[in-house]
């Protein structure tokens, strides 16, 4: 590939087409002679005469003849592969996206996004996927468009941009037996306790902190997603901790009280996260700012002091 001069290509392909030296030459923008020099490397290349006289003119050879639609389709081609993308129209946009989040992050800003993304592109399609600890490698190898979380150290190539902010408040269903209005720790550490384990780790940022004031407490289940501990909890004198926001979304329909936890929580940031392979793909773009459009619809609030990366011990856990 190396000693073939691919800039030919065109001028070959204006020889074919017109099948005259000065007509190929006014059709690239090249003199008459500069174009019979041209003509004359190309017989070289090829092994072939290519036009030849006849009469007053030229005339195609055999090769030539065979030549001519093949070089013609593959300048079109290389013309249409080096040409500026179109222009990104939203409403033309016919994709499948992946998008790797958690049914709290759905649950608050699905609605929102899913009314841009049906007015704006309505024949693309989303698919959401539950967040694991493979997330940024499958960010990586192209299996998911963007992730929606919050991580400890993601490979130093990943974009991330924050999205939105939460904090985490406790809840028990409305009638509980033994908790009033306010949720002192040692209580707190006496209740059986539901926890959201989205990434099947056990442990977490809640049994951190109660360790460092010398609590532990007891977490009688466990499950991977927000809303079925959120039902769980509305049936069961258990308590949960989670982040507000999905809280709040679900407690006058599954009739939920909405506590403070006896202890400070830092509020929490959730990032988007994207390879930079889609740094300039239009089409991801638009995905990008629709979630953050969503965002700031869904949860403009913002909370002072929210970390963006798991703790410590988090980290630790998902290794």
């Amino acid at each position: 590939m190396q000693s073939i001069d691919l800039s030919l290509l065109p001028t070959l392909d204006a020889l074919l087409q017109e099948g005259s030296v000065s007509g190929a030459a006014r059709r690239v923008g090249l003199s008459t002679p500069a174009m019979s020099h041209a003509l004359a490397r190309l017989r070289e290349r090829v092994g072939d005469p290519i036009l030849v006289r006849s009469g007053r003119g030229m005339v195609r050879t055999p090769r030539a003849e065979a030549l001519k639609e093949r070089v013609h389709t593959l300048v079109q081609e290389a013309a249409q592969a080096l040409a500026p993308a179109r222009p990104f129209v939203a409403a033309e946009l016919q994709r499948s996206f992946s998008i790797v989040a958690s049914d709290h992050v759905l649950t608050v800003l699905g609605l929102a996004l899913d009314q841009i993304v049906g007015a704006e592109a309505p024949r693309a399609s989303l698919r959401f996927v539950p967040n694991t600890v493979d997330d940024p490698s499958r960010l990586r190898a192209g299996e998911a468009d963007v992730a929606v979380g919050i991580y400890g150290d993601l490979p130093p190539e990943l974009r991330t941009r924050k999205l939105l902010t939460d904090r985490l408040v406790c809840v028990v269903r409305e009638g509980h037996p033994t908790v009033g209005k306010r949720l002192g720790l040692d209580q707190f550490a006496a209740l059986a306790h539901l926890q959201v384990a989205p990434r099947a780790q056990p442990g977490g940022y809640v049994d951190d902190v109660l360790r460092a004031r010398g609590v532990e407490r007891r977490v009688a289940r466990a499950v991977p997603y927000f809303l079925t501990a959120l039902h769980l909890c509305a049936r069961t004198d258990y308590v949960l901790t989670v982040p507000e926001r999905v809280a709040r979304a679900m407690a006058s329909t599954l009739g939920l009280r909405l506590l403070e936890p006896p202890v400070r929580l830092q509020p929490y940031a959730l990032s988007l996260v994207w390879h930079p392979r889609f740094d300039g793909d239009t089409a991801h773009q638009w995905l990008r700012e629709a979630l953050v459009r969503a965002a700031s619809q869904s949860a403009a609030d913002v909370h002072a002091d929210a970390r963006v990366r798991l703790a410590p011990a988090d980290k630790k856990r998902r290794r």
